[in-house]
């Protein structure tokens, strides 16, 4: 089976291009999808120790959570110490799955790839990318967006330069949906019949 990542800064088209794989058939693991998820089930208790002021209603409330990351951006290495490990099991349940399937091809769509060593965990890496301008239109367009908000994201992300250079395949979104959704179908086609 081989294990595609998939990752790009905020922005540039990553969960598009994410649902374009799964419309071809490839298994694909959200852990962005995953970590909302924990915020409602299993990361309640830990995260709500670490950050009262996130919880309501017995969920983390991720805008109070994000309020808080704002002002205490040292804190995001006690969210991420809980966080992570959850996400890594789910990650290694849902490969143990598809292994048992016998399925060919699975995506990993995780945000944070490069940031958190998740290379070493994928066979090949996909990096989505867009012309700055493009990406920050797009980000600045979503409700609560602020610049500084964008520009926090941004500074805890790897450089969109850094992780074209060490991609196995880009996908420029800026160039359309048609375009990169044939970019996924060939690079579908190249792996297909690769695995081992």
């Amino acid at each position: 089976m081989i294990v595609l990542g998939l990752t790009g800064s905020i922005g540039t088209g990553k969960s598009t291009t994410a649902a374009m794989f799964r419309d071809l058939g490839v298994p694909v693991h959200d852990a962005d999808a995953t970590v909302h998820d924990l915020y409602r089930t299993d990361a309640v208790t830990p995260v709500a120790e670490q950050f009262p002021e996130a919880l309501r209603d017995g969920v983390i409330d991720r805008k109070a959570l994000s309020a808080v990351l704002a002002r205490f951006p040292d804190r995001f290495a006690a969210l991420e110490a809980i966080i992570h490990p959850l996400v890594r099991a789910r990650e290694k349940a849902f490969l143990d799955a598809e292994r048992g399937r016998g399925s060919p091809l699975v995506l990993l769509d995780i945000p944070l790839l490069y940031e958190t060593g998740g290379e070493a965990r994928v066979d090949k890496v996909v990096v989505v990318t867009c012309d700055p301008d493009i990406q920050r239109q797009r980000v600045l367009a979503r409700p609560g967006m602020t610049e500084e908000k964008f520009q926090l994201i941004l500074s805890r992300q790897t450089p969109d330069a850094e992780k074209r250079k060490r991609a196995d395949f880009l996908i420029d979104t800026g160039k359309g949906l048609e375009a990169a959704r044939k970019a996924v179908e060939e690079i579908v086609g190249s792996l297909k019949g690769k695995e081992d």
